[in-house]
């Protein structure tokens, strides 16, 4: 965490920095289609060093009870892992393990916010828990670890199938 500069907090090609509205100045990531889709989840680091993360419920987050589904804490849990990393992180990464629990529900208009903690960083495996809360409530609690990686192009799609 010495060199900010050069860790994925800051150094991504597909980081987005808003400008505009309720979360102008936090940061979100681009690339990762299903996040996108699925979000907007943001972050931002505090003047203490600590990262957190956020997003406004809306409609689409929403289960059947109209409470937030449970796939869309878990979807936001995960991109906490990697922006709680993004300090360390000098390259790209993905999940190997994550776990959690639900604790309460959340519903549309409440603002969702993430914070964790990093256990322990090793040469290619980064171990972290955290938090989602809306205010003071806990909402869900998780863990997980992600793995340092080479980025490869994804292989050409073939037509072995005919």
């Amino acid at each position: 965490m010495d060199d900010l500069t050069r860790s994925a907090f800051l150094n991504r090609p597909d980081l987005h920095v808003e400008t505009s509205g309720e979360f102008k100045g936090w940061r979100t990531w681009s690339r990762d289609s299903f996040e996108t889709h699925n979000g907007p989840f943001w972050h931002r680091m505090e003047d203490d060093g600590q990262v957190r993360c956020a997003f406004r419920v809306e409609n689409k987050h929403l289960n059947g009870m109209r409470n937030v589904h449970g796939g869309a804490f878990m979807a936001f849990a995960d991109y906490c892992l990697f922006a709680i990393a993004a300090p360390v992180l000098q390259g790209p990464a993905v999940t190997v393990s994550f776990g959690c629990e639900f604790l309460d529900a959340a519903r549309e208009g409440e603002l969702v916010e993430g914070s964790g903690e990093i256990m322990r960083a090793g040469g290619s495996m980064i171990f972290m828990r955290g938090v989602l809360k809306s205010g003071e409530r806990p909402l869900f609690t998780f863990s997980g670890t992600i793995k340092r990686v080479k980025w490869r192009a994804p292989p050409a799609a073939s037509n072995d199938a005919e």
